[in-house]
């Protein structure tokens, strides 16, 4: 299957034409540079080095500056897709080159080491563009947009091919990393073998899902509605609705701490989706 059949599918965000993409201070200042606009967010999370948010966008890695606004990590410019925070940190990235960067169009797995300043490729460079990436319990899973696959990798060098389905986003459980979910145009599948096989998509329909805890997968929809599901995406219950328009990226970072991108900013529930406080300002111009 080709590039641009599950590129189209993710630009769409599941609009149902799936059928083919606070801290300490002293080294906050040294990990960023300038504030900028972000016009599309692709990742968050946050790093428990120092409980500093990330955010991966269309033009780079950001963090909230003074009074929310986008502070860029590094100098990179790069369009970073698939994003996760592995450990304190250590984040693990996927994407495209930005337009006046060298390098070939896909970027593969890459690795940064410090929190976001510097990153390494660490594999499938040129090959694949990664839409969505778990790291749980020291195993990688990612969800290779390229190709329209799950793969799994131990040391993000060797990967295993899983099952091949039309999917905007993953996330696996915690507590048994044989468990995992995928969003697709019909709901939400689910895999009990390690993403070797799902079922059939199942409502509701959502866009985005990510696993906080055993009894904690939360999803949310194309008008950012956010469920959550306490028997592994069996059933879903609505708790809430994230503010600022359409959903860009979710993180469920505990069992009642959950991060939600939208088009207008990047916004944190510490209530399970009761309130949501806004963490970062976001322009954005829509797309995946």
């Amino acid at each position: 299957m080709s590039k641009q059949y599950f590129a189209i599918a993710a630009s769409a965000a599941l609009a149902l034409t799936l059928t083919a993409c606070s801290g300490d201070g002293d080294s906050a200042e040294a990990r960023t540079s300038s504030s900028s606009t972000v016009s599309h967010i692709h990742g968050v999370g946050i790093d428990p080095a120092d409980d500093r948010l990330y955010v991966a966008t269309h033009e780079g890695v950001f963090t909230p500056g003074e009074n929310n606004e986008p502070q860029r990590v590094g100098d990179s410019r790069d369009d970073y897709m698939g994003f996760t925070v592995a450990k304190a940190r250590t984040f693990l990235a996927s994407g495209h080159p930005a337009p006046d960067a060298e390098g070939p169009g896909n970027k593969g797995l890459i690795e940064s080491t410090d929190a976001g300043r510097t990153w390494t490729t660490k594999s499938l460079s040129g090959d694949v563009d990664f839409h969505a990436l778990e790291y749980t319990d020291g195993t990688i899973y990612g969800y290779d947009s390229t190709n329209g696959k799950v793969r799994v990798s131990k040391d993000g060098v060797k990967w295993q091919d899983r099952a091949t389905l039309p999917a905007l986003d993953i996330a696996v459980n915690p507590d048994d990393t044989q468990m995992l979910l995928a969003t697709t145009e019909a709901g939400v599948a689910k895999s009990t073998d390690g993403g070797k096989t799902f079922t059939e998509g199942a409502e509701p329909v959502l866009h985005f899902v990510s696993w906080g805890a055993p009894d904690a997968a939360y999803g949310i929809d194309g008008s950012g509605a956010l469920h959550r599901s306490t028997d592994s995406g069996n059933t879903w219950k609505k708790v809430g609705t994230a503010p600022g328009g359409q959903p860009q990226a979710l993180t469920a970072v505990d069992a009642e701490r959950v991060l939600v991108a939208t088009q207008d900013g990047v916004y944190e529930s510490k209530n399970g989706g009761s309130t949501f406080t806004k963490r970062m300002d976001v322009a954005s111009k829509g797309g995946h």
